[in-house]
């Protein structure tokens, strides 16, 4: 009889381990009706994805949801966001169901293998999950094999159903890892399912078969009835119109711009005099750029300060330190990691491996980029402009005639050292000064120099005068 009793309760532990996966199904109230949240997940997979459905999950848990019920329809988008939404469907202390509504690619299909149930509309698709980049191009390897572990992982958070032939028992993946990696890596072999070499993609009635839908349906009211689900009250996820400009300031494409804003409004501002429109773009573009990576908890206290910091390092070196060193080197990089460490979530640092690198990597780009771009748009611009008759009160076009008072000079620079003068033009560092009625090239040593001001030769470096206002 102990042997007998010991044999059960060994059964019992292996039975568990088996198949304990995910096992968050339970009898639905039969007093009152199944509370069920219905939160999208539309278009692109991307931080305004991840923050609708941090704000869903928060909700149905204020009004005590029975069941969430993700409704999707994407090709795709960022991995880390994927991952951050798969990560919330796999804690949820109540089930979670996804209806497929055509689309479920690539991050769209990472999503809705972490569901404890999925069903897909006739003529749906789910796969195709390889990493690519900007372009449409697959990432290398060692980004892939993050991906591949990552999905498996998903499929296997699931556990394993057991089957009971006879006398024997087989224990079966509830979703089989080996086909959520063929939806990544197109070597993995599948008997009568993917053997041709390409990455994986699912229909309707092929995720049917191989354990990867619960069935067909659809509408979400059908989707409830596929579960057995009769008697029921919806509560569907709501955009504001708060919600939905964050969500447009935070697409890639704007946030580009914006930096391209940025970047080009402190060029112009450097080119001009005084406090102008240029710098009043630049400081709402940052607003714009800031202010919903902020609310998203995206952006921290201490990466607004490196940005801003950056900027100040910068102006320090065109307007106060002589020459670009260190001041000037050390501003550019500040205001670039400031912008880059802006984009990302200081969450991802926890998972380790390679993709904290990807995500960063990613982020770089697009403000390197941008920021690129942003320099020679301004280039170009600033050579239209100023040389336009239109705008020609803008710029310096005086000839620099002997006859006008110009000379050059060389070791007569040092005996400029000491005298006085006026500034011909704005000394925005550099500009021109009159000493002795002989105009000179010269550079404020310290903050800016406006036409007419009393002006001292301080120094004479490298053939440089230097100046300061009297």
């Amino acid at each position: 009889m102990k042997r007998v009793f010991l044999y059960v309760i060994f059964s019992f532990l292996v039975f568990i381990s088996a198949f304990a996966g995910r096992i968050r199904e339970k009898q639905w109230p039969v007093n009152r009706p199944v509370k069920v949240y219905v939160c999208p997940v539309q278009k692109e997979i991307g931080p305004a994805a991840w923050r609708i459905v941090k704000k869903g999950f928060a909700e149905a848990e204020l009004w005590h949801a029975d069941l969430v019920l993700i409704h999707m329809n994407t090709y795709g988008g960022s991995v880390d966001a994927a991952d951050s939404i798969r990560t919330k469907i796999l804690n949820s202390p109540v089930p979670v169901y996804v209806f497929i509504d055509n689309n479920a690619a690539s991050a769209g299909a990472l999503i809705s293998i972490a569901a404890d149930r999925i069903y897909m509309r006739p003529g749906a698709t789910i796969g195709a999950a390889t990493v690519v980049n900007q372009s449409g191009q697959a990432m290398p390897d060692k980004y892939q094999s993050y991906m591949r572990g990552m999905i498996r992982a998903t499929a296997e958070a699931h556990g394993k159903d057991t089957l009971i032939n006879g006398k024997d028992t087989v224990y079966k993946w509830k979703r089989d890892p080996l086909i959520a990696e063929a939806m990544v890596d197109p070597r993995t072999y599948i008997k009568n399912l993917n053997d041709t070499g390409k990455v994986l993609t699912l229909t309707t009635n092929e995720a049917i078969k191989w354990g990867f839908c619960e069935g067909k349906a659809e509408t979400v009211r059908g989707v409830l009835a596929q579960a057995g689900i009769n008697h029921y009250s919806i509560r569907e996820f709501k955009l504001t119109a708060l919600e939905s400009i964050i969500g447009f300031l935070m697409n890639p494409l704007l946030q580009a711009i914006l930096i391209m804003i940025i970047v080009g409004g402190i060029y112009f501002e450097f080119q001009s005099p005084g406090l102008g429109f240029p710098i009043v773009m630049a400081i709402f573009s940052a607003v714009l750029y800031f202010a919903p990576l902020y609310l998203e908890g995206l952006a921290e206290n201490w990466e607004v300060l490196v940005f801003i910091a950056g900027l100040i390092l910068i102006a320090l070196e065109v307007f106060v330190v002589p020459g670009f060193g260190v001041t000037g080197i050390s501003g550019i990089i500040l205001t670039i990691a400031g912008l880059t460490l802006s984009l990302v979530d200081n969450g991802i640092f926890k998972t380790g491996g390679i993709y904290p690198v990807y995500v960063i990597l990613r982020a770089f780009s697009l403000v390197c980029m941008s920021m690129f771009v942003s320099f020679l748009l301004s280039l170009w611009a600033s050579k239209k402009l100023f040389t336009s008759s239109r705008f020609e009160n803008l710029a310096l076009n005086t000839s620099q005639d002997k006859e006008l008072g110009y000379t050059s000079y060389g070791s007569e620079g040092y005996k400029l050292v000491g005298k006085t003068g006026v500034a011909h033009t704005v000394l925005r560092p550099s500009g021109k000064v009159i000493v002795e009625d002989e105009v000179y090239d010269a550079k404020s040593e310290l903050g800016f120099v406006e036409k007419g001001q009393k002006i001292k030769v301080v120094r004479f470096e490298t053939g440089q005068v230097y100046v300061r206002k009297e």
